[in-house]
């Protein structure tokens, strides 16, 4: 049952905090993160394979989920270390995920796990929270926060995603070999998610844009995933591929471009998180309630029509 309106957690002591699965979701929930580490509690995140790498600049220790459909032997062994660093205390664990398995896993760990009411899962919550509808999917996190603490704080404008240094420094150092001038270039991002297997998301203008800034003289870049070499080849001809970027090494590329121009997806939230000067083109499945949020951002949402390569082009700059 979850606890008056007014009751404040009753410690600050140990929190797991469930990350979310897809990367523009992990990129979103950075200030929820953030805040719950400056209420005094003691972090461990744990989430997908790419998230220590996305994460890294945060400092934080981000555990990876096995591969099992429930990780309960896993979690137990992160209560327990828990545990041993707070004596006495029962750690609790936040959920960003409104997953049924996510809530069985945590109770049956030994978490006291609290979310969003969600799936029948309210069973195995120590508090269940009223999922808000009509909410940027940013504020999601944000609110599962604010019913947690009793706060009713309003969703920041920033993400504030930082690279670690290292990551910073090994971007400089593909761009060096690849004889890309720091600032001097643009990112394409000419993907879709795995959820979008029609490629309803990926903005047909990609190419000609990249024929354009060729023209002028400016360089292009290009971070595909396993896989998406051939795409980007046909999709940003005589681009610079630099193919299997880890995550926070990609948000540091993002950061030091001169812009960014990106569909609907992951690597969209990454460019607005570290502040990029992002060019955001939506498609017809994609929804306000996915816009990214940073403060150099201009988003052409789908209306009816996509933005044309003049629009983007004057867009960027």
């Amino acid at each position: 049952m979850p606890h008056p309106a007014d009751a404040p957690p009753s410690h600050r002591g140990p929190l797991l905090v469930r990350l979310c699965n897809w990367v523009g979701e992990v990129a979103l929930s950075v200030p929820a993160i953030r805040r719950l580490e400056a209420a005094g509690f003691d972090l461990q995140l744990y989430g997908k394979g790419w998230a220590p790498s996305l994460l890294e600049g945060m400092g934080l220790p981000v555990a990876v989920r096995g591969r099992q459909r429930l990780a309960v032997g896993q979690l137990r062994q992160l209560n327990a270390g828990m545990r041993a660093r707070h004596p006495g205390s029962r750690p609790g664990a936040l959920l960003f995920t409104r997953s049924f398995s996510s809530a069985v896993e945590t109770r049956l760990a030994g978490f006291r796990p609290v979310g969003y009411a969600h799936d029948g899962r309210q069973l195995f919550l120590h508090e269940a929270y009223p999922r808000p509808r009509g909410r940027h999917a940013g504020e999601e996190y944000w609110q599962v926060v604010n019913a947690f603490l009793r706060e009713d704080l309003p969703f920041p404008t920033r993400l504030d995603l930082r690279p670690s240094p290292r990551q910073t420094d090994a971007a400089a150092a593909l761009l060096d070999q690849a004889g890309v001038a720091t600032g001097g270039y643009v990112v394409l991002c000419p993907f879709s998610g795995s959820d979008d297997r029609e490629d309803r998301k990926v903005w047909p203008g990609f190419a000609e844009l990249a024929r354009r800034l060729s023209a002028q003289g400016r360089a292009v870049v290009v971070c595909p995933g396993p896989g998406e070499e051939d795409a980007a080849r046909e999709r940003a001809p005589g681009a610079v591929l630099l193919p299997g970027v880890e995550l926070g090494t990609y948000a540091a590329l993002l950061a030091m471009a001169q812009g960014v121009v990106a569909n609907d997806t992951g690597p969209a939230h990454m460019a607005a998180g570290v502040g990029a000067h992002l060019v955001c083109v939506h498609g017809p499945p994609s929804t306000a309630a996915w816009a990214p949020v940073g403060p150099r951002v201009t988003l052409f949402p789908y209306a009816g029509r996509w933005a044309t390569v003049d629009e983007v082009a004057q867009a960027l700059g």
